[in-house]
């Protein structure tokens, strides 16, 4: 069989979490870099969705490196919120990504809406959308979406972000009680790298 010639990739993204879930999906004949060994910071991210503010990273990072670039921007949509928080996912988490403010802010917004939230099944979706660059300017983007409930207390250590608080259809654990590989198989941005994954 013939083997793949190692390419140099970027995975543009200064979030450890998100970093670490990317390298897992990706193939094993890439050398990945990451935005901070390169010691660059990230661009602003003044998309209006998901798929421009990908698109604006994914640019960004290969335009500076001249490498192909892998970026992803994804967040959770609450329905009785508005779909928030939405693009401001990571925003709600402050300057110093702290996801224990984001997700008391979510049930903040929920008793908002709601003083019986807990009791009901609180709809919400995550959303990815991952974006691959190429130093000549072309470009494919991908959709991922997987659809749950909000937990009405956090529940688990693993993942990041809102994963203590989201519960997938159909599963008894919130992605944050999840072992990392059940996760990834469901998860998505595996939904968003399934459709990507051809072009690498």
């Amino acid at each position: 069989m013939e083997q793949k010639k190692n390419i140099n990739i970027i995975v543009g993204t200064n979030n450890a979490g998100k970093l670490r879930e990317i390298k897992d999906l990706l193939p094993k004949n890439l050398i990945i870099y990451s935005p901070q060994e390169l010691k660059l910071k990230s661009p602003k991210e003044n998309g209006k969705s998901f798929k421009e503010n990908s698109l604006i990273k994914a640019k960004f990072f290969s335009k500076k490196t001249k490498m192909i670039c892998l970026a992803d921007d994804s967040g959770l949509e609450i329905n009785i919120l508005n779909k928030k928080p939405g693009i401001f996912s990571s925003r709600w988490a402050g300057p110093k990504n702290n996801f224990n403010i984001a997700i008391s802010k979510v049930f903040d917004e929920l008793k908002k809406k709601d003083l019986n939230w807990k009791s009901k099944k609180i709809l919400a979706q995550f959303i990815c959308v991952l974006t691959l660059y190429w130093p000549n300017g072309k470009f494919v983007n991908s959709i991922g979406k997987i659809k749950g409930y909000i937990s009405s207390k956090k529940k688990g250590k693993n993942g990041f972000g809102y994963d203590p608080i989201f519960k997938p259809l159909n599963k008894k654990l919130t992605f944050g009680e999840m072992k990392s590989k059940d996760k990834h198989k469901i998860d998505h941005r595996f939904q968003a790298f399934k459709k990507i994954k051809k072009f690498l």
